[in-house]
Order: structure tokens, then sequence, then C-alpha cells
């Protein structure tokens, strides 16, 4: 709404335009009129809407042209005096005044107009039958009232009504000529019933409507206030009301209703709430609230903008799913402007057999979207009606602004849900099929990708010693001169080789000794395809070699062509990874020949398994009798036994690093 509302009075001399200015202020009739009343401004804390009005006369005595055409310019609302006694006065509204006035403003944003009638003391007839055919033939004025400066009727009303032009105007709402709401008002109420209706059956039960006369005009509605909105709507149309319930057509015939009755003011204070500007558009101050991000931060959605997305997606589920197919897709981004998702998201996130996007993919891509673009997804929120479901000042209470990522590493913890995996490789690497295996796509359904679908990212769950995380991976394009730090900046690398093709890997050593030589983002170097033939690779060093010398993990053998889904180990450990960039993390090979392997698998193998036990079986069954739980020697002995079993494991694990 606007901040300040500016009034111009304009009209033939002697009808009393400055005479209302001045009964208006001092409430009463001025003994001694003046040529023209200086601009006077009234306070917001005395005006009905609570906004600051300046009032400015005009006098063709002391002021020219150019000076009426700038007032005429900078005027929110104009009100043209006529006299009511003066039938002169009356035809110059038409013949002068209305002609100039449209002249000097844009045709597509006219300034609302007020007819005055002044003088009424004078006659005991009213002039209304002349004015309204000048109010049917000009859609731009607003109202017309008869008043007088002398004994000061309707002098306030005069101003309320120029001050509601301005602030509740007819023109963006309703067509006068077409007798109902403009598209765009229709299109605006829409949303706005769609958002309002939380349970989507298409109508506003009591408790939807309650909450939603509480969230516009903080008061609910009593039980027979509600039934009389309803049964009015009844008595007008019969599908106005379903089930006890508004439906849309009964929503929309209210909104109607209160327009032709003058009370413009009501569908306005819905449309602001749910963020609409006087041009019915969404304002850029509700759309994108501020949200100040520190660098080396990044943003993730709150536990309760996950709860408020829960709900959306189950309000669109019809069948119950957990999926949700390109129809309620398509109804649940009704309230927005345009289709936000394309067909690249069904490639980016988790969809089940028919290629629909599931429970979890929903999710993931909203994650996805507030890690890459937060501006996006307030925007996003925006259009779902965050801000007025969740009660909250706006979509950035939906945001959690991690903590600086140095601290991360000083501390060697971190609170963070997402991170980020940047996948390089030459071309035809595999980089593709690695992130597609990542949503549970095997190299067959890989294959139905049409390659206009394609994406460039992958986002899904992993779960790290039982924490939920989601891992973001993103293919970076092959070209090796224009990296950006955009490409490089992220929690973990994956280097990916085609073990099949000789020439592969060398890309991978490049970029590693360029980019990550000296850098603390942990990398893993992936043999991917390994279900082909492994070609020596044209390079000084083998993969194997090369890890060795730089001290990483040894290369991560992955193949996507499997007849079930492929394994996810490999995200599990790049989360891990990420998580924790500095801690020296257990052996990812299988080769059973270093010192990890040979330990866990021997640690881990059936016979100790069986002989571990054994033990305890014995041992429970010899001394575990009611009087010995009563014993606490018992439970000492019990802890006694554990320790000498774990020195033990302890023990035979360092003899064999030592062999090693």
């Amino acid at each position: 709404m606007r901040k300040d509302v500016r009034i111009l009075l304009v009209g033939e001399p002697k009808v009393g335009k400055t005479s209302l200015i001045m009964s208006l202020v001092s409430e009463e009739f001025p003994d001694e009129v003046p040529l023209r009343a200086e601009e006077i401004t009234i306070p917001a804390d005395v005006t009905p809407e609570r906004v600051p009005t300046h009032i400015v006369d005009y006098s063709e005595a002391e002021q020219s042209d150019e000076q009426l055409y700038q007032e005429i310019t900078k005027a929110n609302v104009i009100c043209i005096v006529y006299s009511v006694n003066n039938k002169k006065s009356i035809e110059k509204v038409t013949s002068h005044w209305i002609p100039l006035i449209n002249d000097r403003t844009d045709k597509d944003s006219r300034v609302p107009l007020i007819l005055v009638g002044n003088k009424s003391d004078l006659v005991e007839h009213s002039s209304m039958e002349t004015i309204l055919p000048i109010m049917n033939q000009y859609s731009e004025i607003e109202t017309c009232v008869e008043c007088s400066a002398k004994n000061l009727k309707n002098i306030s009303e005069l101003f309320y009504y120029a001050q509601k032009a301005v602030l509740h105007p007819t023109g963006p709402l309703y067509s006068p000529e077409e007798k109902e709401m403009k598209p765009s008002c229709i299109k605006a109420l829409t949303r706005i019933f769609k958002i309002s209706d939380l349970d989507n059956d298409g109508v506003l039960n009591d408790n939807e409507l309650n909450f939603f006369q509480r969230t516009c005009f903080n008061i609910p509605l009593a039980p027979q206030a509600l039934e009389d909105v309803k049964n009015v709507v009844r008595k007008n149309m019969s599908d106005g009301v379903k089930d006890n319930g508004l439906t849309l057509k009964g929503f929309l015939f209210l909104h109607t209703l209160f327009i032709q009755r003058g009370r413009h003011e009501t569908t306005w204070t819905v449309l602001r709430r749910f963020g609409y500007d006087d041009d019915l558009e969404l304002t850029q101050e509700y759309l994108f609230p501020l949200l100040k991000i520190p660098p080396d931060c990044t943003t993730e959605l709150n536990h309760n903008a996950y709860l408020f997305l829960q709900s959306v997606f189950d309000k669109h589920d019809k069948d119950r799913d957990c999926a949700l197919s390109p129809d309620e897709l398509k109804d649940l981004f009704k309230v927005f402007p345009y289709m936000p998702w394309g067909p690249d998201v069904n490639n980016t996130v988790c969809t089940n057999e028919q290629g629909w996007i599931t429970y979890q993919g929903y999710l993931s891509q909203w994650t996805l979207t507030t890690y890459l673009d937060v501006q996006r997804c307030l925007e996003y929120l925006g259009y779902l009606g965050y801000s007025i479901i969740q009660e909250q000042e706006s979509q950035a209470a939906a945001m959690t602004i991690t903590r600086n990522k140095r601290i991360d590493l000083q501390k060697k913890q971190t609170q963070r849900s997402v991170f980020h995996c940047n996948v390089l490789g030459a071309q035809g690497s595999g980089k593709s099929g690695f992130l597609q295996a990542f949503l549970g796509r095997n190299l067959a359904r890989q294959k139905k990708i049409r390659e206009d679908h394609k994406s460039y990212y992958a986002i899904s769950t992993t779960y790290v010693y039982g924490q939920e995380k989601y891992l973001l991976l993103h293919e970076v394009l092959p070209d090796f001169e224009y990296l950006s730090e955009a490409d490089l900046a992220c929690d973990v690398v994956c280097l990916v080789y085609d073990i099949s093709n000789p020439r592969s890997f060398e890309y991978c050593a490049k970029v590693y000794k360029k980019h990550f030589l000296d850098s603390k983002t942990p990398c893993v170097i992936i043999a991917a395809k390994s279900d082909l033939h492994e070609a020596r690779q044209n390079y000084s060093l083998s993969p194997l070699d090369f890890c060795r010398k730089h001290k990483l993990h040894p290369p991560q053998m992955f193949t996507c062509n499997t007849a079930e889904a492929p394994s996810k180990d490999i995200y599990t450990k790049l989360t891990t990874m990420a998580m924790y960039p500095h801690a020296k993390l257990r052996c990812m090979c299988s080769c059973n020949r270093c010192t990890y392997c040979i330990c866990h698998n021997l640690l881990n193998s059936e016979l100790v398994r069986s002989v571990k036990a054994k033990f305890y079986s014995a041992f429970l069954n010899r001394h575990m009798t009611q009087a010995d739980l009563k014993n606490s020697t018992f439970w000492l002995r019990a802890s006694v036994g554990a320790t000498v079993f774990a020195v033990l494991g302890f023990a035979m694990y360092k003899a064999l690093l030592k062999q090693r």
C-alpha cells in the first residue's frame, strides 16, 4: 500500500475548492477565503487508513497552466469540484477538466477522479441525475460526493473517499461496463483460494474460512456469521456452496459483491495480505525478502520449511502413492505464474518406475534449489504462501544459514545437512552415468533419458553414522582450460576415468595436479565402467601408483551396468569425506592386502563372531543367576570380561600391523 496520498482539487473559479479545504482543517466555515490554500498534510494517526495525506489546492488566478500540469502529474487522486447550483461548472467537468487531466496522464494508468458537488446547502434538489451519465461514460471516475463547505456536510467523507480511491482503487479489480471482476483480479483471488484450501478438496470449510479470516483481518468469524455468509452465497448462486463449504465460484462471488457495494477495502486487504500490489502483481518485497548470507556460508531449509513442503506434497498427492503424477504436479504449481520445474528435474532427483517424482525426490529438488539459488527458493515459497500458512513475517524464516566452512574445519565438526560434490572427468568417462546411478538408475534406465532432458545435477539422501544427509553431485563440463572458481568450490571432488579408455585417466591426473594438489578439498578417483576390460592408461603412473604417490585412496571401481539399481556405498563414502575432510577415514578398498582389510576381515569373520557368541553364551549361562543379578559383583565380572576381550582384539591388530 502507498506510503502517502496526494489529493489535488481542481475546478472552475468560485466553486468552493479552497473553502472545502479550510472547512476540513478548522471544522468551521471560514469568514474570509484566500484565493488559494497552502498545501496541507494530514498526519497518518488522524486518517482512517493510517496514511499521511497531502491536500493541494489549485487557483487559476495564482497559478499558471504549467504549474497545473505539474500538479496533475504528481497527484494520486484528483477531485473535480463543481457547484450544484451552477450548470456551467457542471458542463466544464466533461468539456474541459476530464479531457485536460486525461491528456496529462498515461492512458494505461489513469489517475482516479472524484466528482465533488459543493454548495449543496443552496439547493433542495440533487445533481446526481446529471452526474450519473458522466460517471458511466468515464471509467476513471471512482465516485461522486455532494457536500457543503458552509455547513460541513460530507467534508470528511469527501477526503476519505479520495484517500480510498488511491489506496483501494476500483479500476484494477472491476469493470463497470462488464459488471464483473477483471481477469487479473480473478487470477489473484483464485491463487488465494487455492492457498487457503489447505486440504485441496475444492471448498473452504469452516476451519479454513476462519483461518483465512484471522490471517487477513486478525479476527475469527462467529459460527452464525459464517452461516450468514454462506446463506448469502446460496441465495445468489446454486454452486457457490458445496458440502457446507465455500467453493471457488462462491468465493469470487463474495468479492464481486464487496466491490459492487463499495467495500473495495475488503478485497484489497485480502490481496495485500497475500503479497499483491496496486497492479495485482506480487511485490518484490513479498517474493524476495531480505536475506543476508555471509561469505563461505550455505543456505538450507529448516525443519519447519520441510514440514510445510511435506504438507504441500500430501495436499496434492491425491492417490497417496508417495509420488506426484504430471497432473498432480501441474495442480501443485497452479499458484505459480509459470511452471518452475522442467523435464530435467525428473533426471535430477529420484523418481518411481513411471518416471514420477517421489516424495524423497520432491524434497531433494527443494533442497537443491535452496542450496544453489536461495533467491529463487524464496520466490517459490512466496508463490506457495509459506509466510501466510506458517504465520511468519516472510519466507526468510524458512532458511538456515550454515556456519562458515572454515569454522567447521577448525572445530572438525559440522551441522550442515547438504554437501556438494563436483564430478570431473574427460568426455565419455562416465560422469553422467555416475550421477544417474546415485538416483538408483542402472545403464538400461539411463539409455531411455532424452538428450534434451539431461541434467548436470543429481541429489539424494545418504546416511552417515545414522544421520540423513543430502549429497549434491554436479557434473562439471570437461573444458580443462575454463574451470572457474565455482566449478572448483565444493566439499569433495570426484575424478572419473573410463578404465577401458587408455587416454581417460590423463585428464584426471592433470586436473588434480593443477587444481587440487595443494587443496584441502578431499578427492576420490573413480574407475568407471569397471564391467569392461581394463586398459593400460597412457600416463607415466598407473592410477593406483598415482593415488599412492599423492596419498589418495585407491581408485574406486564403479559400474552402473547392473541388473538391479547400482550400489550406493561410494556415495555414502563421499558424503563422509565431505563431512570430515581432515579425518583419517578407514580404507575404502577391498584389496584384502592392506592392514585395514586384513584386520577388518579377521575381526568380522564368521569364526571370530561365532567364538564371541559362544564366549558370551557360556559366560551368561554359568554366571547369570537370579542372585547374581542382584549382586553388584556380577556386573563387575562382566565388565572385566568385556575389557579383556577388547584388549586382546587391539593386541591382535597391533601385532598384524607390526608384521605388515
